[in-house]
């Protein structure tokens, strides 16, 4: 339609001779804003507040990453080399955005509740299911918000189409009212329906790039968090052959017993 438009004007400039110049480049621009209708000027309102919120959770989510990322390379790295729980326990209260740190704080007080925070887990698939459900929730609040820029990747397009639709409604109106076929009577209604476009596709576009490099790094925070889990359950799941081995080192009685267990978990 904006195509037919454009080869309509063509015509309409040939037709009605030179027309005297006008204002370029920015005056152009705000004078075109100066003269568009109220419903243009609504389609207009409504894109800069959708904008304006996409832009808000882009910019927040990119830097809500980046701290994911930095804390989540520090806690698996400190998680690795820790050698008792207690010690990735504290750890993990410093690295509260990352949700690897989230999964094993929910897992370690289900494994408390278990053990009394030492010996062998009584129950792993009590872990195991502590552990789906908390990274889960970790990743369901990675992707908090990112429904509203999903919507805003789509919608601004068809708003700014609207606004196509009524401004070249007010172009044949124009031309109807004038009885003539010029540039003149026409001009108005078009360049509505042209600004309406541009500013929709000025506000789908950002929000459609950033909505698919976002969902890319939350995929990759998904499989991280998943890894982890089965890290985490694997190391929890042999904890009693790595206290068999650390009781046969140690002289047989209560205390040595009682050591090994406070020592290594």
């Amino acid at each position: 339609m904006t195509i037919l438009t454009a080869a309509l004007l063509i015509l309409l400039q040939a037709d009605s001779g030179a027309a005297p110049a006008g204002p370029s480049g920015t005056g152009a621009i705000a004078e075109l804003l100066s003269n568009i209708g109220p419903v243009a000027t609504g389609v207009l309102v409504l894109l800069l507040l959708a904008s304006l919120y996409s832009w808000t959770i882009i910019l927040g989510k990119v830097f809500s990453f980046r701290g994911a990322t930095k804390e989540t390379r520090r806690f698996l790295r400190a998680f690795r080399k820790a050698t008792r729980l207690q010690e990735i326990s504290t750890l993990a209260a410093d690295c509260k955005a990352s949700p690897l740190a989230q999964v094993f704080e929910d897992v370690y007080e289900t494994y408390k509740r278990q053990t009394g925070g030492s010996g062998p887990p009584r129950n792993l698939n009590t872990l195991e299911r502590s552990a789906q459900t908390a990274a889960s929730e970790a990743i369901t609040a990675l992707e908090r918000r990112m429904t509203g820029l999903a919507t805003i990747a789509s919608t601004p397009v068809y708003v700014g189409l609207f606004g196509t639709v009524v401004g070249i409604i007010d172009a044949f109106h124009g031309l109807g009212t004038a009885g003539s076929a010029t540039l003149r009577a026409v001009a108005p209604g078009i360049s509505e329906a042209l600004i309406t476009t541009a500013a929709g596709l000025f506000v789908a576009i950002p929000a459609l790039v950033a909505y698919n490099q976002l969902t890319a790094r939350i995929r990759v925070f998904a499989g991280a968090t998943d890894d982890f889990c089965r890290e985490l359950l694997n190391s929890l799941e042999e904890i009693p052959a790595r206290t068999a081995a650390s009781r046969s080192s140690l002289p047989a009685g209560p205390d040595g017993a009682r050591e090994v267990e406070r020592g290594v978990y």
